[in-house]
């Protein structure tokens, strides 16, 4: 193919079909842009920033469109070249995470954070953090992978330290940075070391280039780099989550900045970064098996994958072998990905049969990864938080719990690839699913925290004492926030949590087995911390030097609380909607 040629199909696919998927983020930018212009205005004729915010984030939203593409509308496949992919996937976790954003905004209106003078700076970070969350739940690229987690990560940063005048708010800041600054290069490391082995950076090239090199004579020091290089990638994937032993960060990061902040980091982070999890776990776990190339030697599948020249010992070496620099070119007969030539010099075909079973061993090895930090995540967390008194580190390590709640479902996915498609599919479907409950369980515990704080100036558990005489309403409310964190019945997270479980039950594997025992013991083990909350606002007298707060449920936060706890009530009994959804988001990935 000539150079104009090439020139002109980038071109082509870039105006035509990369840029009209790619609507929601563009719609991001040009919100951050207009949020920025506003605040150069006259103060006399300044738009508010949170009209902006709210016209900006809903008009992505409609871009996004998940009515459309989840009912049965099929969403496109690879965009910009195949660096991010567009599939009924992305558009999910994106309309989730856009969601959420509408609703933070109101929530950061209706308490006062961030003041009328920093609400630009505010927003703009926001918005720049989600437009790298949104790459994150897209990227088919590592190039992608680290950009979009760096996007949501710098200003996430910034955020934790917006209470300028407290201290613990700047050490929090702080600490945050000098952490995520350390697993990112660590992260990058690791990423260097896979494409190295590999020789490509694209998510299904690696998966082929690393089922030939598991499915030839790999000697010891390459199989050395490949584990060392995936572990230095679940390094930073680790620390997004807070999954432990990299979760250190959290419970100061979220103690120090605003409940405001802490509900934006517990919920959109933690769903971007689940999203990149499925995204490199099952795409360099599995391969699909239709696919077929030409090419001569099987050992050089990898090699015409990429474009570049090489044999069996890596992608460096052997350069005049059979592909002898041959394009090739991505067509999709019959929904199959194929492989062809744009001008071959010979035309055997190679099926990629073996690819599949050649990636057993690396699927074993990420599945009791993620199993391992699951496991060790949830019950750390839940452990932790038994002994906590304020109610924002409180909720730090119930959100450290409930990561590794999410991971455990994204295990059995990787276990089941090879062997079982549709229960693997089934598995991400309720981690998807268990995600959108998240959103309301997560976001009420903190709008409830950020609540009781402005009503009496404390953030310590002891201080609810007595909030059910004067504040029934909100009491309640609260109360019903908590059992579904927990996961009891009629509630979302007992639909929630029943989903994941039940994707390990149906894996029938010995280790998945033991994951569901461990998973449901911790949620034994949760009930007590989250009773104890319940204790003190429903049993305890109120402090005979203060009273509990009175918060009518007819006011601005008492209308927000009703509107962010009735989706808990609602998907507790009618949830086949929402699930629904969430099935059909995972119907484009392992194609």
């Amino acid at each position: 193919m000539s150079f104009y040629a090439l020139t002109e199909n980038l071109i082509h696919d870039t105006l035509h079909n990369s840029l009209a998927a790619f609507r929601p983020e563009l719609t991001v930018v040009a919100t951050i842009v207009a949020l920025l212009l506003v605040r150069m205005l006259d103060r006399r004729r300044r738009i508010d920033a949170f009209y902006v915010m709210v016209a900006g984030s809903a008009l992505a939203l409609a871009f996004t469109a998940p009515w459309h593409y989840l009912q049965g509308q099929p969403a496109m496949g690879p965009i910009f070249t195949g660096m991010l992919v567009f599939d009924t996937f992305s558009v999910y976790m994106r309309a989730l995470l856009l969601f959420f954003v509408l609703l933070f905004a109101t929530f950061t209106r209706t308490t006062g954070v961030p003041d009328p003078d920093d609400a630009t700076e505010f927003y703009v970070l926001v918005l720049g953090a989600t437009l790298g969350m949104c790459l994150m739940v897209s990227a088919q690229h590592m190039l992608i992978v680290f950009l979009g987690i760096e996007m949501a990560s710098v200003p996430s940063y910034a955020l934790a330290g917006i209470l300028r005048s407290r201290r613990t708010s700047s050490e929090a800041a702080l600490k945050f940075a000098v952490f995520g600054a350390g697993t990112a290069g660590v992260m990058l490391y690791g990423i260097s070391l896979l494409v190295g082995v590999l020789g490509s950076a694209h998510l299904p090239t690696m998966a082929v280039q690393l089922a030939n090199v598991l499915g030839g004579d790999a000697g010891p020091q390459r199989l050395m780099v490949l584990a060392l290089g995936g572990l230095m990638v679940m390094v930073g994937l680790a620390f997004k989550l807070s999954a432990v032993p990299f979760h250190f960060w959290a419970p100061d990061v979220f103690e120090g900045a605003t409940a405001e902040v802490a509900a934006f980091l517990s919920i959109a982070s933690k769903t971007a970064a689940l999203a990149l999890l499925v995204r490199l776990t099952l795409g360099l776990g599995y391969v699909d098996p239709s696919l077929s190339l030409t090419a001569q030697p099987p050992a050089s599948v990898g090699n015409a994958l990429c474009g570049v020249p090489g044999d069996a010992r890596g992608p460096s070496a052997g350069a005049r072998n059979a592909t002898e620099g041959v394009p090739y070119r991505l067509t999709p007969p019959d929904g199959h990905a194929v492989l062809t030539p744009v001008a071959a010099r010979r035309e055997p075909r190679v099926l990629v049969t073996a690819a599949l079973p050649a990636l057993d061993t690396a699927r074993k090895f990420i599945a009791g990864l993620v199993a391992l930090l699951a496991a060790v995540t949830c019950t750390f967390g839940n452990l932790a938080a038994y002994g906590q008194t304020n109610i924002k580190r409180l909720l730090a390590y119930s959100t450290i719990a409930h990561a590794g709640y999410m991971m455990m479902p994204v295990a059995a996915a990787v276990t089941l690839a090879g062997s079982d498609r549709t229960a693997a599919l089934a598995a991400v479907a309720g981690l998807a699913f268990y995600a959108g409950i998240y959103l309301f369980m997560n976001l009420g515990a903190f709008a409830f925290a950020a609540f009781l704080r402005d009503a009496i100036g404390s953030e310590q558990i002891a201080d609810y004492a007595g909030l059910v005489r004067r504040s029934p309403g909100m009491a309640v409310l609260f109360a019903i926030v908590l059992f579904s964190l927990v996961g009891l019945p009629p509630l979302a997270g007992f639909a929630a949590k029943f989903t994941i479980f039940a994707s390990l039950f149906h894996a029938d594997q010995p280790a998945l087995l033991a994951l569901l025992v461990i998973g449901a013991l911790n949620t034994v083990v949760s009930l007590f911390y989250y009773l104890r909350i319940v204790k003190v606002m429903m049993l305890e007298p109120e402090p005979a030097q203060r009273p509990a707060p009175q918060i009518p449920l007819w006011s601005p936060t008492g209308v927000y609380a009703l509107v962010i706890t009735s989706p808990l009530l609602v998907l507790g009994i009618w949830w086949d909607g929402l699930f629904h959804w969430a099935s059909a988001a995972t119907r484009s990935l392992l194609f």
